[in-house]
């Protein structure tokens, strides 16, 4: 597939690394030298200089044969005149857009053949709003993951002592939980992966990631690991574009405080909150901390635009006797420092993002995306079409295909109907396939199994 990705930001740079490593023509457009020459000396791709949406610059990266524009320079207009230029000009197939002011994303009839042709539009602040308002919703998980419009969810947990798992094996759960279908997708033990069998013993601190009907996802946790109290009070750090949009998901149901360093800020976010209160302050003084009670505060989450304060805002709480604490990360680096730290879980937007970006890229009909394990694996939903002649999956039981190495089936959704994968289950036209795959080198291979031939004899 020939792709045109506009920016070489950290997204435009985990994107075109990750799809030149895909047999993939990739050219990066960008005004700062410095990033292309960088990227050319890391990947297979070609680089331009110039800005991403005048048309000749377009032109000269290869627009008029190119089956993709992805904007995600740092500006909306110039993602979204790039896009409006691709199609006006050059008939791109395909337009995906990075948007980030909620003004724009409040008006959907703005994105459209008619109005602005952008095919995808993505957020990361709303991708990380959505992801952050799980993780409250299920106190004790490290990531939780939609598939299948919300009917099926991937989870991850750390084993502890005490949960009713650890110490068994696997072919014990559905002992523990008649009545309830879930599957162990993948485990992480000591940073490497152990694809799970019935004999597989989950071991204290182990990383176990599971796959169950949402409706079962907290009669799982339990098993696996005492259950968190329920949360009731949360501090966010940061009244930006995030800070806002999770303190207005969250102050209906929860007791929601949000201190924010900037005055004019704080005025405008008290204005659109109706519940939640809003502190001017810095979250780094900890006599703040300690006059808004941080000791019974069950989660803290820092969501400015500075990794820094991020960081030592949420280490600070930690250890003045916050339950839980979340920082958003924008520096891949700074996610691996702190994954040993008092911080317990660590976000990180691009990820996010590039996880929305690699549905709209995979070969065969991939629906969904997401990028685990800081980018090193991924969880895939894909639908299955054709028939037993025409597929390499439908009309074959799961121990009839080849799957890639490191890869697993966890769950089928088939209609409304989800079923739990097992060496004997068939396959069917149009089921949507949940997968997990560990070794990201394999994706191609798990991308062929779903496009239709004329035949696979």
């Amino acid at each position: 597939m020939k792709i045109i990705v506009l920016g070489a930001g950290q997204v435009g740079a985990s994107v075109a690394e990750n799809l030149s490593n895909e047999d993939n023509d990739i050219t990066v457009v960008d005004h700062d030298a410095h990033r292309l020459h960088d990227l050319q000396e890391r990947f297979d791709l070609r680089a331009i200089q110039g800005e991403a949406a005048h048309p000749g610059v377009l032109r000269r990266a290869g627009a008029e044969d190119a089956d993709m524009v992805i904007a995600v320079t740092n500006s909306d207009e110039t993602n979204m005149i790039a896009c409006q230029v691709a199609y006006t000009l050059f008939r791109t197939p395909t337009k995906i857009a990075r948007i980030r002011a909620r003004d724009y994303l409040a008006s959907p009839d703005l994105f459209s053949q008619e109005a602005l042709p952008i095919d995808v539009v993505i957020s990361p602040e709303q991708l990380v709003i959505d992801q952050l308002q799980r993780l409250i919703e299920y106190p004790g998980a490290l990531q939780v993951l939609d598939f299948a419009g919300g009917r099926v969810q991937l989870v991850a947990v750390k084993a502890y002592h005490g949960g009713l798992l650890v110490g068994h094996e696997l072919r014990e759960l559905p002992r523990h939980m008649p009545g309830i279908k879930t599957r162990v997708a993948a485990i992480f033990r000591r940073g490497a992966a152990i694809l799970p069998q019935g004999d597989t013993v989950i071991e204290v601190d182990d990383e176990v990631f599971f796959i169950a009907a949402t409706r079962d996802i907290r009669a799982v946790m339990g098993e696996i690991r005492h259950l968190d109290r329920n949360v009731r009070r949360i501090i966010l750090v940061g009244g930006g574009n995030i800070g806002l949009g999770l303190a207005a998901a969250l102050e209906q149901r929860y007791q929601v405080k949000v201190i924010e360093k900037n005055t004019a800020r704080v005025q405008h976010i008290s204005q659109q909150l109706t519940r939640a209160l809003v502190l001017l302050g810095d979250a780094a003084d900890e006599e703040l901390l300690l006059e808004e009670n941080i000791e019974s505060t069950d989660v803290f989450c820092a969501v400015t635009n500075d990794d820094e304060a991020n960081i030592l805002s949420g280490m600070l709480a930690k250890r003045l006797g916050a339950r839980k604490v979340i920082s958003l990360i924008n520096r891949s680096a700074y996610v691996d420092l702190v994954v040993s730290s008092d911080i317990d879980i660590a976000i990180s937007p691009y990820l996010s993002t590039i996880g929305s970006l690699l549905a709209h890229v995979r070969r065969g009909d991939v629906v969904m995306v997401h990028s685990l394990r800081r980018g090193a694996a991924e969880a895939i939903e894909a639908v299955a079409h054709g028939d037993r002649k025409s597929s390499k999956v439908v009309g074959r039981a799961i121990e009839e295909i080849k799957l890639p190495p490191g890869t697993t089936i966890g769950a089928i959704v088939r209609g409304e109907e989800v079923l739990m994968a097992h060496h004997d289950t068939v396959i069917e036209a149009e089921d949507h396939i949940i997968m997990f795959v560990v070794d990201k080198k394999h994706i191609a291979e798990v991308e062929r199994l779903f496009q239709v031939g004329i035949t696979f004899f």
